[in-house]
């Protein structure tokens, strides 16, 4: 289907998914989730054609587990529509009345935003997560994967768009453009006339493009370079594992650790342990010339290395003196995306919780914890790391807008 037509259909279904009501979405979400299940087999058997030729193109193992569809994980998806559907239906929410001097009475009431594209790579699980959150806040969605899985969004977007039909639903609510030529995605950037907000997912690349390039408006969803703090008030009991599960749970994703930066008064206590981690779970380490003598093996730390989001088995270390040159450190080298301290100084973290710019800001706990489904909102768009409209994981308020409805009884501006 040419691109114009495909997302002038977006346009139209809008107005038929934003007066749906809310039993019907919910109903036509946990169709959605029993159909995905059903049809896994097909869904596997697309995603294996995707994985194979990532890897024989020599795709980096991060990429290639952001990519990765087994049974587990299409039921992880299917979790995520079902809590999707158990969640409140923000539209029609009343945020606030009142009545004017002249009699007329005003409601501000929450609304879809319309039609919402979505540019994204290599993640399958996008394709449903984006629909679910979406079609609930009674939005219409245009999804333009990467050529890495489009094998396996084609056939988790057909499953969807049959379920739908099957409800008696317009299937164009979704919609999946399957040309995967670069100069598309160039041109649907360009579809302001059909679309009313853009949402980039993946790396820094696509991020800058769609923001320099695009006409419709951009919510930014970046990239995460992601740093924990090791007070010299933590307890070390809690700071290995946090550090262990932050670096190593998933490595190919937005909120995983990238940089370690220590006190130096621990350095001497806590660095062996680390490094002894960090070994055992065959991460390199990169360090400052305050902690490299603290752990066997280490390389040298850049300037680079302190800004870099690896996605791999790499990890950066700095050494400060206190709080506030941590603080100084992660504002100059952060994405804004999710930073933690260790301690047991809650005054000291309330300061790192205070002064820290970051859509996430953690205390004793894995930067891991960022995403829509841990916060519980069931799945996520992505992780805003702008602050206009939304800002950290994207659920299904940040899917809407408001308007205002006024009541009157004649009345005429003077």
């Amino acid at each position: 289907m040419e691109l114009r037509e495909l997302c002038s259909r977006a346009k139209e279904a809008k107005y038929e998914v934003q007066n749906l009501t809310t039993e019907q979405k919910n109903d036509a979400l946990l169709f959605v989730a029993q159909e995905l299940v059903r049809n896994g087999d097909k869904i596997i058997a697309a995603n294996a054609i995707d994985v194979k030729k990532g890897q024989d193109n020599g795709m980096h193992p991060g990429l290639v587990d952001r990519l990765l569809l087994n049974e587990k994980r299409i039921e992880g998806i299917a979790e995520g529509l079902r809590q999707v559907a158990e969640l409140p239906d923000p539209i029609g929410e009343v945020l606030e009345e009142f009545e004017r001097p002249v009699g007329l009475k005003l409601k501000k009431v929450r609304v879809p935003l319309g039609v919402i594209g979505i540019i994204y790579e290599s993640r399958p699980n996008v394709t449903a997560d984006a629909f679910a959150l979406t079609f609930k806040a009674g939005n219409a969605v245009v999804l333009k994967g990467g050529s890495d899985a489009i094998n396996s969004n084609i056939a988790i977007a057909n499953v969807m768009r049959d379920a739908l039909k099957a409800k008696g639903i317009t299937p164009d609510a979704i919609q999946l453009i399957e040309d995967t030529d670069r100069a598309v995605t160039s041109e649907f950037m360009k579809m302001n006339e059909y679309v009313d907000v853009l949402i980039p997912r993946g790396g820094a690349g696509l991020i800058r493009s769609a923001v320099e390039n695009s006409t419709i408006p951009v919510i930014e969803t970046g990239s995460g370079n992601c740093h924990i703090y090791v007070d010299k008030e933590a307890d070390l009991d809690k700071a290995i594992p946090i550090i262990i599960n932050a670096k190593t749970q998933r490595i190919g994703v937005c909120n995983a650790a990238e940089s370690l930066i220590v006190h130096e008064d621990i350095r001497d206590k806590f660095l062996p342990l680390f490094a002894k981690a960090m070994n055992e779970h065959n991460v390199e380490v990169r360090a400052d010339e305050g902690a490299k003598s603290y752990i066997d093996g280490a390389k040298d730390a850049t300037e680079e290395d302190f800004g870099k989001e690896y996605l791999d088995y790499i990890i950066s270390v700095k050494t400060v003196k206190d709080v506030d040159e941590a603080i100084v450190h992660i504002n100059k080298y952060n994405t804004g995306h999710s930073e933690a301290i260790i301690t047991e100084n809650m005054e000291t973290a309330q300061r790192f919780l205070d002064r820290v710019d970051a859509a996430c800001v953690y205390v004793n706990a894995s930067t891991r914890f960022t995403d829509g489904f841990e916060f519980g909102f069931g799945a996520e768009i992505g992780i805003s790391t702008q602050k206009l409209h939304a800002r950290g994981p994207m659920g299904l308020r940040e899917l809407t807008s408001y308007k205002y409805q006024i009541y009157g009884e004649g009345q005429i501006r003077g």
